[in-house]
């Protein structure tokens, strides 16, 4: 499932009640963001990442008895200690270098000997079109022997394949099979998919219930995404009961893990003191942020923030400037429009050249 499908998911199941343009009276206001706030973010089909395969050292021999000293003899110099631990793994190290060649070969001589890790390497490199020519049947046959021999990453990426139609049918219920598989050895990342498939109730069940205690486990492995999720769910009270305290906690730590969305909303959570100590100019540092990003949403709050000096020191010339560019990516304010307006004709005018280059790039990735 692609970062994009994932939010698109959430945002459709889990509402946040977001103002799609802020009110004309009012001097100030934030409210949620959408749940997927970056504009043509790019759907890249999520691909699974080797593991380095479990190698059990071996215990060194002992050494024998030694021999009694010879007192005439000269000392010799001491030997430098013999490495030990398991031995590295050349196709994985070469692959994690970008010698994907090197990798190549050395994962098709472990995957004649049966090596499950190999073979999911391999699936990864045609997959990819790394050293190879990209070829998705050769990838899903590599990745469906290794995950029969037990290899949880390629199972993962059978049922990516299996969503996206890659290397045969689409087949959702195959991919919520395998991914359930998959979440069931631990796999994070899998955990997380599967709890959207609850959530949206199509290949399973719906269970808010359900999908939150999957979120939970996913959340507490460091996913922010699943703690940006999870976080929705609180808020709502959906599948959990409802605690913007514990949001605000699960919010905090996405976007610290810089999840652009999760910092929008813990910005809005702090200048609200949703759940959290009111902080004004902890608001307007994390919105600037995620400004910069790309985040329309930020760019508007930023722009209503800069206006009216709240958290931040009054900039009638930057408040104007990612107005242009927030309305620019699809955010409306009419309050912000007659402030534009009201701008002396210098303030104006420097606002417009600021916002140049952004507007610039968002017709460039529209082209």
């Amino acid at each position: 499932m692609s970062p994009g499908t994932r939010m698109a998911l959430v945002a459709g199941l889990v509402v946040m009640g977001t103002a799609s343009h802020a009110p004309a009276q009012a001097p100030i206001a934030i409210s949620p963001p959408p749940q997927s706030s970056e504009p043509d973010a790019a759907a890249k089909t999520a691909r699974p990442k080797p593991v380095t395969p479990k190698t059990v050292a071996k215990r060194p021999p002992k050494a024998p008895p030694p021999k009694p000293a010879n007192p005439n003899a000269e000392a010799a110099a001491p030997k430098p200690p013999s490495p030990s631990g398991p031995p590295a793994d050349i196709a994985f190290g070469a692959y994690q270098r970008g010698y994907f060649l090197t990798a190549f070969a050395e994962a098709t001589k472990r995957a004649d000997a049966d090596d499950a890790k190999a073979m999911a390497l391999l699936g990864e490199l045609y997959a990819n079109g790394y050293g190879v020519e990209q070829n998705d049947k050769k990838a899903l046959d590599w990745y469906q022997l290794a995950s029969a021999r037990g290899d949880t990453a390629a199972t993962f990426a059978l049922a990516m394949f299996r969503l996206g139609g890659r290397g045969g049918p689409h087949d959702a219920k195959e991919a919520a099979k395998l991914l359930a598989e998959a979440a069931s050895q631990g796999h994070a990342v899998a955990i997380y998919d599967l709890a959207l498939l609850y959530l949206q109730g199509d290949q399973l069940p719906q269970d808010f219930v359900r999908a939150a205690e999957m979120l939970r486990v996913a959340a507490n492995a460091g996913s922010p995404e699943a703690q940006y999720a999870l976080a929705t769910l609180y808020k709502e009270g959906r599948g959990a009961t409802k605690d913007a305290a514990a949001a605000a906690r699960l919010l905090a730590a996405a976007a610290a893990a810089d999840n652009t969305d999760a910092q929008v909303e813990y910005a809005i959570a702090l200048f609200n003191g949703d759940g959290v100590a009111k902080n004004e100019a902890g608001a307007a540092a994390l919105m600037r942020k995620a400004a910069r990003k790309g985040s329309p949403i930020a760019q508007n709050r930023l722009a209503r923030l800069l206006a009216t000096g709240r958290g931040v020191t009054a900039d009638p010339t930057e408040a104007a400037k990612w107005h242009l560019i927030a309305r620019a990516g699809g955010v409306t304010d009419l309050w912000l429009d007659g402030f534009l307006q009201n701008l002396a004709p210098a303030e104006r005018e420097a606002s417009e050249k600021a916002a140049r280059p952004w507007l610039a790039m968002l017709a460039q990735r529209r082209s």
